[in-house]
């Protein structure tokens, strides 16, 4: 019998708001896998839809918690990466996905920075360029719309989508 999965999720904690650590965490622990976590960042809602949120950046604890797994010899199934709070924080995971995995650990990259045509609050192009080099070195990406067309250079077009468009999209990344 195989031993007990384990994901470690990279995201954000948003105090509100259906999404990061607060929905992954949960869900994966569901499917009977044992899901780690490094927060990226603390926010007081998430940066879609509100204004004037608080935001904690966690850059500085992402290395010495990598640092503590690696002394105590913790391997991973996957690693899983949301929301990120800065360029800074996509070399860190890099590093950290290359730090944490074996030939076995699955890289998946959900590069949480835009919706519906718009970049969230925090980030602007530069930033998307950036989350394309992360997305290169994962084994998954799950973008959507938005995201692919911004991390391609791509200008973003309002749905319905061909199937033709949307596989385009999917071999360029």
């Amino acid at each position: 019998m195989a031993g007990q999965k384990r994901v470690v999720a990279i995201h954000d904690i948003s105090c509100i708001g259906r999404c990061s650590l607060t929905v992954a965490l949960p869900i994966i622990s569901a499917t009977g896998i044992e899901c780690s976590v490094i927060p990226t960042a603390v926010l007081s809602t998430h940066t879609g839809g509100f204004t004037g949120f608080t935001y904690r950046d966690m850059t500085e604890d992402i290395v010495p918690i990598v640092d503590h797994w690696m002394t105590l010899g913790i391997g991973f199934d996957a690693i899983y990466t949301g929301f990120l709070g800065s360029k800074e924080q996509i070399e860190i995971v890099k590093d950290t996905i290359a730090r944490l995995s074996d030939d076995r650990t699955l890289a998946i990259v959900d590069p949480a920075m835009a919706d519906h045509g718009k970049m969230y609050t925090i980030f602007d192009m530069a930033f998307a360029r950036e989350m394309a080099s992360l997305c290169a070195v994962a084994d998954i990406v799950v973008p959507n719309i938005t995201e692919a067309c911004f991390m391609l250079g791509k200008e973003y077009v309002e749905g319905p989508y061909k199937p033709e468009f949307i596989n385009g999209l999917m071999k360029e990344l």
